[in-house]
């Protein structure tokens, strides 16, 4: 089977969304972002569109779009909606597939089910995104920690921002996950920026390969 990615975060805004964007185009995938909060603007789906030059028919629907721009479990309880995490099968399509989970890990899905729950029942492989600001150190090793808890597979960790080697290295090394490459900010940022970017900090094999580095 073609490799199935789960692309997360260490924490909300961190510029998950921009790195799934970037790493759809790298690997030529498809993308699917399970479940939406938040319609006014640009969705996460049209984000990834926009960014990545990728083909309508690559973006693959939502199975929940919620118009409350809050956590999932929250917002469907506004919208009037019940989100049943076992309907939350991965689409049957050839080719590779970048899966975009919302927030951080631990984001409630509903009452009782967190996103992690729902990877953990997928056992695909996940990168895991973190910001190198400050904190991300801690945030980083908890959020590896709760995934290896669950049983679920760590492809690696992809950082965000500005170069901090000793940040990386130590997560690399008391994380014991292998580091897969760091996003810069990119000023302008272009599909044009973000697929140099890309060629220019990450392996396509690192990713399709999707083996676990535990």
């Amino acid at each position: 089977m073609s490799a199935r990615i789960v692309v997360t975060g260490t924490d909300t805004d961190i510029g998950k969304t921009v790195f799934a964007a970037g790493l759809t185009r790298l690997l030529g995938a498809s993308y699917w972002k399970p479940v939406q909060a938040g319609l006014h603007g640009e969705t996460d789906s049209e984000t990834v569109k926009r960014l990545g030059d990728i083909p309508p028919g690559r973006i693959l629907p939502e199975r929940w779009r919620l118009n409350t721009p809050a956590s999932p479990h929250h917002a469907a309880t506004v919208d009037g909606v019940t989100i049943v995490p076992e309907d939350l099968t991965v689409p049957a399509i050839r080719g590779p597939m970048v899966i975009e989970g919302a927030g951080g890990l631990l984001v409630p899905l509903t009452q009782t089910t967190t996103f992690a729950d729902v990877f953990a029942c997928w056992k695909l492989p996940v990168v895991l995104c973190a910001r190198t600001r400050l904190g991300t150190i801690n945030h980083t090793l908890l959020s590896l920690e709760a995934l290896r808890a669950r049983g679920v597979p760590v492809l690696g960790v992809a950082f965000i921002g500005e170069t901090e080697p000793e940040t990386e290295s130590i997560i690399g090394k008391l994380g014991g996950a292998r580091i897969l490459g760091r996003l810069p900010f990119l000023v302008p940022l272009t599909p044009a920026t973000l697929q140099q970017a890309f060629a220019d900090a990450f392996q396509p094999d690192d990713f399709l390969t999707a083996q676990s580095a535990e």
